[in-house]
């Protein structure tokens, strides 16, 4: 498993909250200017987990070998669309557009609206999108696996790792149909 996305979305943090590890984080961008890989253990299933270089147009092996990409999108980003499409493009110039992609919306503490007056007319725009709207827009309902965590704060945090077991277990089933043993 990889976590992708743009850089400075939280991917240091999801890997240190996962992995129990202390892996460098700062808010500032390329934090990470390595690779790093961490078991994990979710329930009583391990994997590897990848906390790749924030990246613009970055070929990364790591990504080409994960069997199930963590797309980690910071949604407190004025601009979160438009690195979600940028992650998208360089995943398909990498060639894994059609791996199995979890959209983890990360950062939901740091999300900001501003609420319109009862008689403003003006159509909303993005700022007016209150949290609980925006989960209810295309984003909750591009894929079957997408989540709206805090990192930072642990919000969501065990729906987060029972998504991760669900998507862990079907692939551990699919590569070793015979060995059951473990869920």
């Amino acid at each position: 498993m990889a976590l992708v996305g743009y850089t400075n979305v939280g991917k240091s943090t999801i890997m240190n909250l996962l992995s129990k590890s202390e892996v460098y984080t700062e808010n500032k961008l390329f934090a990470t200017l390595d690779t790093t890989v961490r078991k994990v253990v979710v329930e009583n299933l391990p994997f590897l987990l990848s906390d790749t270089v924030g990246f613009i147009r970055k070929f990364l092996d790591e990504v080409r070998e994960s069997d199930i990409l963590l797309h980690v999108v910071d949604i407190s980003h004025p601009d979160f669309e438009a690195q979600m499409e940028v992650v998208n493009q360089t995943l398909a110039e990498l060639g894994c557009a059609d791996k199995k992609t979890i959209v983890v919306f990360n950062k939901t503490d740091a999300y900001t609206w501003e609420e319109k007056d009862p008689d403003d007319l003006t159509p909303p725009t993005k700022r007016n999108v209150s949290y609980e709207d925006l989960k209810k827009t295309w984003m909750a309902k591009m894929n079957e696996n997408c989540i709206f965590i805090s990192a930072k704060n642990r919000d969501n945090y065990q729906e987060f790792r029972d998504l991760l077991y669900k998507e862990i277990r079907d692939m551990h089933a699919i590569r070793y149909p015979y060995d059951n043993f473990l869920y």
